[in-house]
């Protein structure tokens, strides 16, 4: 039954009944007019009133030091069906939209948390529903709460929604075959009912024009190795596309919901190393690419984007929680004498381990709501709101279907999913959701920034920022900058604002606001705030006119064309162009580059090399240069290269060696140790040297994802790529490595470099007949693993 329907008879029953109480002369009844519809917009957030839910609101303004955040926006949970309609000691959800209305907002935001065989990892949220009443979910819960929120006296509100915390990514990592795999997870990774339950909502809910649904995706401590995070894109793509649902019926994804993830790692980096050996080795990151929650959601959308969602999607973090202030807060890296020590002495989150969820001991409230606070981030939000209870501490029976979850016990000493460690949770807590004093006061006491009137007394508000000017402008956008402000502690950032609404925040003295309309004036503010949450007052307007339509300004004029097109070099895959500059009016800013008519490129430069060609085979390439205003000039003159033919010897200086770390030759990641040996009497440049591993994908996805493991010169100094190769038995496509800079001494090895990688779908492999694949265990000189300097095949047998 399409759901779409569904919804357009719930708005027809009410039309109808409007119509009869219309036609009925003798009713004196007065019909309400329906509200203006909200327009739809990009980001929901920027320019929002947001609604404050008083059931919380009067909860935390109760609370020593509570009042100064009282009236701070957050998430309402509709995490049962009794919730839809309330009860003597909760709104319902009409009367929470009808709040928001008298309150003047424009925007409510709601947690849709109801899945059947909710949360399977997770006792102290499982929910009312059994793993197979999806009718029940549909039927009860969904379209009730879809008929609320499409009822026109709500058109005016940007209704948010938060999909099902906690439900996919379980599919991905606790379905089985891992240490916290569960009986529950597999069940419903089994039946599916996890994917179709997301699907029908985005899709019951995508239809109301209003409404902004936001997919939960974990947070970085779950999700933050390519071994996850990739499956768990493909599972996002899944569900969205699952009983009806579309891309479209997705603004975006929120992470860290209900978690306690640093939203900054302010004092190591990913990319640190300590004595040679990288951070990604510590105990506290495990091999996670990832440090906290703002780096793993910038590199999540920019996947999912790749995997089809639109390129317009919106990320949310959840900040409630996760400020880690307070006295034990470092202000420094750890002392350097291992990574355990660097990283355990400088990480601001100060949970035993990341896998830790529940009522997390030392945490506080973090970042207040912010929209647009970083690029592809919509907004720092409230999920879950400061106070509400994780999950009790001990047996509590209950109507709710919470059970109790050991994570929750202080005492408990762990499973596989938090690596047997101490949980860190507060003690004496009461059911998940049920207002949690001690928590809430813990949170205030350790927020960052500090709560105003909680942060050591300071309420002195920085300068206002002066000399406000307008440093660039195209035609949808305007480049700031100003004199930075001053203040008694330190000024932590600036909020930026377009006539008068708030539509950014930098923490330098530069901001550009893009998306806006042509020959359009606008007025910009800047206000300064510090770490205590004292914001000053505004700066001096300026008023910016944006360029013409058109690009920069009125350029129509267009470069002239490339000339001079050559090929420099070519190899079996390989041809390096090079040509004659373009001249332009303005100034040529690039590059495009086109093999037998489609574009392959683009350079900045007056040289390309085009790769992942077919050995002995002819391509024409033309050139066509481009100016700051989008203009392009004609295509140069073409230029046919024909490539070299395969295969060869390498008689170089240098050898690669290889070692069989894939225990499984069947699975869905192909595994390796690869080292480069330099036998000869000179030192190599190591940025002129390329490794290649040939293997073929047999069937599924055409496209891969690749991973550095570890890497004794620190994974952070390669880049890697799979590129096709041609027909050769074994050998349809590569692994190729590069080495970003640095030499190879005479007689010296670079040391193991571990390399994976991976189809997008995640398919299986069939190593058996790769060409570069042996048995070997150990390492051992590789004859059938290519190194080429220059371009140039220097050692091993090519396909």
């Amino acid at each position: 039954m399409s759901t779409r329907g569904t919804t357009t008879r719930g708005l027809r029953r009410r039309l109808a009944a409007v119509s009869a109480l219309a036609m009925g002369a003798a009713l004196m009844v007065a019909i309400p007019t329906p509200a203006s519809a909200a327009a739809r917009v990009d980001n929901p957030y920027v320019g929002a009133k947001a609604y404050v839910n008083p059931d919380w609101s009067a909860k935390a303004a109760a609370e020593p030091g509570g009042a100064a955040i009282a009236d701070t926006p957050a998430f309402v949970w509709m995490d049962r069906i009794a919730a839809i309609s309330g009860s003597a000691s909760a709104m319902s959800l009409r009367e929470h939209l009808d709040t928001a209305l008298d309150q003047g907002a424009n925007l409510f935001q709601v947690v849709i948390y109801d899945l059947p065989g909710r949360d399977c990892a997770a006792l102290a949220s499982n929910g009312e529903l059994g793993p197979t009443e999806l009718d029940r979910y549909k039927n009860e819960y969904i379209d009730p709460i879809s008929d609320i929120l499409a009822d026109p006296a709500y058109a005016s509100l940007r209704i948010v929604t938060i999909i099902e915390p906690d439900s996919l990514p379980n599919i991905v990592t606790n379905a089985g075959g891992t240490a916290g795999s569960t009986d529950a997870c597999a069940t419903m990774k089994a039946n599916g009912n996890y994917e179709k339950g997301v699907g029908y909502a985005l899709h019951t809910l995508g239809a109301i024009p209003n409404v902004y649904n936001y997919i939960d995706a974990a947070h970085h401590g779950w999700l933050g190795w390519d071994s996850n995070m990739g499956p768990a894109a493909t599972e996002f793509k899944k569900a969205a596309t699952s009983e009806g649902a579309t891309v479209n019926d997705v603004a975006g994804f929120i992470v860290n919901t209900a978690n306690y993830s640093a939203l900054k790692e302010p004092n190591f980096k990913i990319t640190d190393s300590v004595n040679g050996t990288t951070v990604r080795q510590s105990k506290w990151i495990d091999w996670n690419y990832y440090t906290d929650e703002l780096s793993f959601a910038q590199a999540l959308r920019t996947l999912l984007v790749s995997q089809g969602f639109n390129s317009n999607i919106g990320m949310l973090i959840d900040t409630a929680r996760n400020g880690w202030g307070g006295t034990a807060r470092p202000t420094g890296p750890g002392p350097q004498t291992s990574v355990d020590t660097y990283v355990n002495g400088g990480r601001v989150d100060r949970r035993i381990h990341a896998g830790n969820w529940c009522n997390q001991s030392g945490a506080g409230i973090g970042e207040r709501p912010t929209a647009a606070p970083e690029a592809g981030i919509d907004a720092y939000v409230w999920a879950k709101p400061p106070g509400e209870s994780d999950g009790n501490s001990a047996p509590v029976e209950n109507d709710e279907g919470k059970g109790f979850d050991r994570m929750c016990d202080p005492t408990y000493t762990g499973n596989g999913r938090n690596g047997n460690s101490l949980t860190g949770a507060l003690p004496n807590s009461p059911l998940a959701g049920h207002w949690f004093s001690a928590q809430f006061q813990e949170l205030v006491r350790n927020a960052y920034p500090p709560i105003t009137g909680g942060g050591g007394g300071d309420t002195q508000a920085p300068t206002a920022p002066t000399g406000v000017t307008a440093t660039a402008k195209t035609s949808s956008s305007v480049s700031l900058s100003w004199t930075a402000s001053t203040d008694n502690t330190a000024v932590t950032g600036y909020n930026v604002f377009r006539n008068g609404v708030q539509v950014g925040t930098s923490t330098t003295t530069s901001y550009t606001d893009s998306g806006l309309t042509a020959s359009t004036a606008y007025s910009y503010t800047v206000k300064a705030k510090d770490a205590a949450g004292n914001v000053s007052a505004a700066s001096t307007a300026l008023s910016v006119t944006t360029s013409a339509g058109g690009g920069g300004g009125g350029d129509t004029q267009a470069p002239t064309a490339p000339t001079g097109v050559t090929a420099t070099a070519k190899t079996s895959s390989s041809v390096s162009l090079s040509w004659t500059a373009s001249t332009d009016n303005t100034g040529v800013t690039g590059y495009n580059v086109f093999r037998d008519g489609v574009q392959v490129g683009t350079s900045t430069t007056t040289s390309y090399t085009d790769s992942g060609l077919t050995a002995s085979t002819a391509y024409s390439y033309t050139v066509k240069a481009k100016d700051a205003a989008g203009n392009v000039s004609a295509a140069s003159t073409a230029l046919s290269v024909t490539t070299s033919a395969g295969g060869g010897t390498g008689t170089g200086a240098l050898k690669a060696q290889y070692k069989n770390t894939d225990s499984s030759a069947t699975d869905n990641q192909i595994r390796m140790g690869l080292q480069l040996v330099n036998t000869g009497s000179t030192a190599v440049d190591l940025s002129t040297v390329k490794l290649r591993y040939w293997f073929t994908p047999e069937a599924g996805s055409s496209t891969f994802g690749t991973s550095c493991d570890w890497a004794v010169l620190g994974c952070g100094t390669l880049t890697h790529s799979v590129k096709t190769a041609g027909s050769a038995a074994g050998a349809s496509h590569y692994l190729e490595v590069s080495f970003g800079s640095g030499t190879l001494a005479a007689g010296a090895s670079t040391g193991e470099i571990q390399m994976r990688l991976n189809k997008s779908d995640w398919s299986n492999f069939n190593e058996a007949d790769d060409y570069s694949r042996s048995t070997s265990t150990s390492y051992a000189d590789a004859p059938k693993v290519g190194v080429y300097v220059a371009g140039t095949l220097a050692w091993g047998t090519a396909p």
